[in-house]
């Protein structure tokens, strides 16, 4: 399940459950969407994510090529299910990770 919200003028897109290459395109589709606002910053908030497979995380780097300059983007993973594969891939060294959304909002305002 994939849903938009915001906070402070930050665009957030939430996933949870699986993300694999079934729910992928909804994740991708959400993230299109939010992108078209072009909103100055985006977090992508996997905190109730339990599994998230290759198909997901080829769509948060999708996003993060979309996004370009205009569009500040994060990813917000804490755990064995979604930091550390993005850590192990080497994601998290292009799309900057923060371990709960307060620090992500913070890091986007400051």
């Amino acid at each position: 399940m994939v849903s938009e919200s915001s906070v402070d003028g930050v665009a957030i897109v939430a996933a949870s459950g699986v993300i694999d290459m079934l729910t992928a395109p909804q994740l991708e589709a959400a993230l299109r969407d939010a992108l078209v606002k072009e909103p100055g910053s985006l977090v992508v908030d996997l905190t109730e994510v339990e599994f998230l497979a290759s198909a997901g995380m080829g769509v948060l780097v999708a996003a993060h090529e979309e996004a370009g300059e205009t569009t500040r983007l994060c990813v917000v993973a804490e755990g064995p299910a979604t930091s550390r594969p993005l850590k192990l891939v080497g994601i998290a060294d292009i799309v900057p990770l923060f371990a709960t959304l307060d620090e992500a909002v913070a890091s986007l305002r400051g």
